[in-house]
């Protein structure tokens, strides 16, 4: 027990201990004796499960790339660096070397937003959501100057077809309530046009607004205006052009195989006045909120009081600024930024993964289901493409036993997510898939594996 006390401290081996005396009194109640072995088990066993963290690395098999419950981008290894340097040591933060004076946080990271948008000025947030909450708080809320004049709600126009919901019941509706913005919607469903903003400005008008369609695409009888177009109807009522772009990424991903995604300098070039966008998806950072664009208007936001409210902490800057710096060097970028590389592996290379795995899983599976390789599609997440797949390859594994075959891949998602490091798949027609795209390290993998036990459920 000495060693014990000196791992977990004396209180809370005194806690435990007491708590497995308890259970040991209940257990002679009812006939059973517990000898003093026994209760120093339980009593460090309970300290053992006391001591296991609930934010735990975890493989991401589900063939969403990105995947929001599972922490979105993984960091690039120069952004780590940074994190753990900025956590273990003091940071020059809100202090500029060069002078000696107090500096601003935000300066660590907006020069090279403006380097990389072609945007005026930047400013940083704790996540998407936040950057629009503050761009329309202060552009369009309640006592923000406009031609009306301040005081009064002010309204925001918005095509119907971009009012979106995203995860967690997140409505840009109710973003703009919060922000107290009054919404305009304009156009249909399917068809919006570039005369529906030009009738929908008044006196009251404070901004034009375009929203990513981040997770769905309606395709058929549709239309909708070019940024351009929508900044010129704005431009010429004198009247900001806002773009929340939601997935935010800095360079045409085309080049690298992969479906094409609006990129932050086309959308100042096109016109946009004000662009949000997050970190942690396609930009491939930590978790954070972006607007860059008009100096001016990024001005009276870095002085709005919720942006204090809303600001980043110094490890995410850090990170932020070191995942930023990959992108001087796009040659380079996917093979230092692992989120381009694990949304540009390819399948053969995927495959060549699965067929190093197959015989372990299929031996420890075997007197209950099989395991085969098989392709797949993998999708992007996070908002980003909801359409667009890739291509990828996966281990399946389905049940020998209809009749047993819920009850036992629910035993086997169970024993996974009890592993030391859990493997999180997706089950699909009776099935478990394990899309192997972010799987480097085979041998990891493998590792993990290996403390699978089965029973029964």
């Amino acid at each position: 027990m000495a060693a014990t006390i000196a791992m977990h401290g004396a209180s809370s081996a005194t806690a435990a201990l007491r708590v497995a005396l308890d259970q040991a009194r209940a257990a002679w109640l009812a006939g059973s004796c517990r000898d003093e072995s026994s209760i120093v088990a339980s009593a460090q066993a309970g300290l053992q499960a006391r001591s296991v963290r609930r934010a735990r690395r975890v493989f991401n098999l589900t063939g969403t790339t990105l995947h929001t419950n599972l922490g979105r981008a993984p960091l690039a290894e120069s952004a780590i660096e940074a994190a753990v340097e900025a956590m273990r040591h003091p940071l020059a933060l809100e202090y500029d070397l060069a002078s000696g004076d107090r500096g601003d946080r935000d300066d660590l990271v907006a020069h090279l937003v403006c380097e990389l948008t072609g945007a005026e000025a930047a400013t940083v947030v704790n996540n998407n959501a936040a950057a629009v909450l503050l761009a329309l708080d202060t552009l369009g809320g309640i006592g923000s100057a406009g031609r009306a004049g301040a005081g009064g709600k002010r309204e925001a126009i918005v095509s119907r077809g971009e009012l979106i919901e995203i995860g967690g019941a997140f409505r840009v509706p109710d973003i703009m309530r919060r922000a107290g913005c009054r919404l305009v919607e304009v156009g249909t469903t399917n068809r919006t046009h570039k005369k529906d903003y030009e009738q929908a400005i008044t006196l009251k008008t404070a901004l034009l607004m375009k929203v990513h369609a981040s997770n769905y695409r309606i395709e058929g009888f549709v239309a909708a205006p070019e940024e351009r177009e929508i900044a010129e109807v704005a431009h010429a009522a004198a009247l900001p052009f806002m773009v929340d772009l939601g997935a935010g990424a800095l360079i045409d991903l085309a080049p690298f195989g992969l479906p094409h995604e609006p990129t932050v300098r086309d959308t100042i070039a096109a016109g946009a006045d004000i662009v949000t966008f997050s970190g942690d998806k396609l930009l491939g950072g930590p978790q954070s909120g972006v607007i860059a664009g008009r100096r001016d208007l990024i001005a009276r936001m870095k002085k709005n009081p919720l942006k204090r409210c809303l600001r980043c902490d110094k490890a995410t800057l850090a990170a932020l600024e070191a995942t930023l710096m990959l992108y001087r060097e796009p040659e380079l970028l996917v093979g230092r930024l692992t989120t381009l590389r694990w949304l540009t592996r390819p399948r053969a290379a995927i495959r060549k993964t699965a067929e190093r795995l197959q015989p372990a899983f299929a031996t420890t599976l075997a007197s209950i289901a099989s395991v085969d390789i098989q392709n797949c599609l993998s999708q992007i997440g996070s908002g980003a493409q909801p359409v667009d797949l890739l291509p990828s390859a996966a281990l399946v594994i389905r049940p020998l036993h209809a009749k047993r075959g819920g009850r036992v891949i629910a035993a086997i998602e169970a024993a996974m997510r009890e592993l030391p490091t859990p493997i999180i798949g997706r089950v699909n027609k009776g099935a478990l898939w394990l899309d192997l795209r972010t799987i480097e390290d085979a041998d990891d993998l493998l590792a993990a594996w290996s403390h699978l036990m089965l029973t029964e459920r």
